[in-house]
């Protein structure tokens, strides 16, 4: 069993720049791979990034690529989402999730709350 939980969402103009975090309980950890998506108002949620539990691999949706970062820290149980050049169509409800999996697919195992990103014009 793994939780998840977000944090680092808030409000930023268009251009700038926020670092999501992912807090995950559990000693296995490292064994998951943990992804970010995204929901859009109105949108289904959509694949953004996800690093492999070494965190050797990663992928990247074609919209994030080279403005997102995702990394994990597995001796802090953690990984994080680095988001520059932030842009108005960015806004979303921000979720990570893990799985033993190298799969990037809506059927990942583990999920959190989600965090609110909204970028502004």
């Amino acid at each position: 069993q793994v939780q998840l939980v977000e944090s680092g969402g808030g409000l930023v103009q268009a251009g700038g720049s926020l670092r999501l975090s992912c807090a995950a309980s559990g000693r296995t950890f490292s064994t998951y791979s943990m992804g970010w998506f995204r929901q859009a108002p109105g949108k289904e949620r959509e694949f953004v990034a996800i690093i492999s539990g070494s965190g050797d691999n990663t992928k990247y949706a074609d919209s994030v690529k080279g403005r997102f970062t995702i990394s994990r820290d597995n001796a802090k149980n953690t990984g994080y989402l680095q988001m520059n050049s932030l842009k108005p169509e960015d806004t979303a409800v921000y979720y990570c999730a893990a799985d033993l999996r190298w799969s990037w697919d809506l059927g990942m195992d583990y999920w959190g709350k989600g965090t609110l990103v909204t970028v502004s014009s």
